[in-house]
């Protein structure tokens, strides 16, 4: 059944909560990247301002993961949501009184690059808490589902909101949203957990999830392939409206479609995810996603036409989001709960963590080749690292057991 998770009633309150928050939080996503460019005309400060709000990520992720571990879940992730929505009322009041600069916007994005540093690891790991066992599988990938239904809902709204009345709405509306997701954690019923590692305070016991992803050649290489996609693949959304604007001559209105169009084909991705039992044939299913994101990427390069462009970002999000769905997926079915939020903080740090490096990357180049020549080349490097990826599988054995060990 693709909704047994459901049956949970903390996970049915989470993911009521989240639905509606990430609606929020990708109006923001949307808005703010289109707020940069009308105030600069740069695709440098875009991939500058995506630079800024990825790389607190990577560098504290590794202590989000420790903290997700060693305190309660439960409230690391109430705190953090609520300094998320302060930051968003902070930027709706700046942007909506008209006094809002670009190092505003840079600070803010810092800020809440940092509050993403200990509130993803922790949200990742708290999902083992709200479902059974034999659940958890089906719960990753509806969490996935919640994330692409917002993808699809949020950019279309945020569109007609930019085109309408400003920016700044899509940010107090996000502000907003926060609330349903601080509700629901509020309201759930969790039983106690016991700290991991409590007495440990060395640097030993923040680097074991680096040790055991080290060790676990699957995970390795899983995570290795994810990072390359996040390095070379994922800038594409902070190029999206220099497509938009420059070369399909779409504007605001377009640009909420071309993103929602990535949403829906990554929704269902997360759905085909949220219809299968178990991590058998899981590799081969991380090399099509890996070598179709790739592909969809160089023939979106190469489209001068907004809705052929728009059909192609379909394709693009379905692989997208099954090979991050499927990493995630197996990692958190692989890792014992005792490494889980540090080895979770592995994962972000691969996944938001290599992001702000491809962005900045992205947005130089762009510069210099242009946005469809940047784009084209993440393709090709994606293409490639599936190629990699296909050849190092049989040794692998991805998906033989979910229960695999160093």
């Amino acid at each position: 059944m693709v909704l047994r998770a459901l049956r949970h009633r903390n996970y049915s309150l989470f993911f009521a909560g989240q639905l509606i928050s990430l609606v929020g939080t990708w109006m923001q996503m949307v808005a703010q990247p289109w707020l940069v460019y009308s105030i600069t005309q740069s695709s440098f400060w875009l991939g500058s301002v995506g630079f800024a709000g990825q790389i607190p990520v990577f560098l504290l992720a590794f202590l989000g993961g420790t903290v997700a571990d060693r305190y309660n879940r439960h409230r690391v992730i109430i705190t953090a949501q609520t300094a998320s929505m302060v930051l968003a009322f902070v930027l709706a009041l700046l942007t909506l009184s008209g006094k809002v600069a670009i190092w505003h916007i840079f600070v803010l994005s810092i800020l809440l690059g940092v509050v993403n540093a200990f509130d993803m690891p922790g949200r990742q790991a708290f999902i083992v808490e709200l479902v059974e066992k034999e659940d958890l599988m089906n719960a990753i990938a509806l969490n996935s589902s919640i994330f692409n239904s917002a993808r699809v809902i949020g950019p279309a709204v945020a569109g007609i909101l930019i085109s309408g009345i400003g920016a700044g709405w899509c940010f107090f509306a996000n502000g907003v949203s926060y609330s349903a997701v601080i509700i629901s954690l509020l309201c759930m019923r969790l039983k106690p957990r016991e700290a991991v590692d409590a007495g440990r305070s060395n640097l030993s016991g923040v680097l074991d999830g680096f040790r055991y992803v080290q060790r676990t050649k699957p995970i390795r290489a899983v995570i290795l392939m994810l990072a390359l996609i996040s390095l070379a693949g994922m800038p594409y959304s902070v190029l999206m409206p220099v497509f938009a604007d420059k070369i399909l001559h779409s504007g605001a209105h377009g640009f909420g479609i071309l993103m929602g169009a990535t949403g829906l084909g990554a929704l269902a991705g997360a759905m085909s995810l949220a219809a299968r039992s178990d991590t058998r044939g899981i590799g081969k299913l991380i090399i099509f996603a890996s070598g179709g994101f790739g592909a969809a990427l160089i023939l979106f390069s190469f489209s001068h036409w907004f809705w052929v462009s728009a059909l192609l970002l379909l394709p693009a999000g379905f692989c997208f989001m099954v090979q991050m769905a499927a990493s995630n997926t197996l990692v958190q079915t692989t890792v014992p709960d005792r490494l889980r939020g540090r080895v979770m903080a592995v994962h972000v740090m691969t996944f938001m963590g290599m992001a702000p490096f491809g962005s900045i990357i992205a947005g130089s180049v762009a510069e210099k080749l242009g946005a469809p020549h940047t784009l084209a080349l993440g393709g090709f490097a994606c293409l490639a690292g599936a190629a990699l990826f296909a050849i190092r599988l049989p040794h692998l054995q991805l998906g033989a057991s979910n229960s695999m060990q160093p």
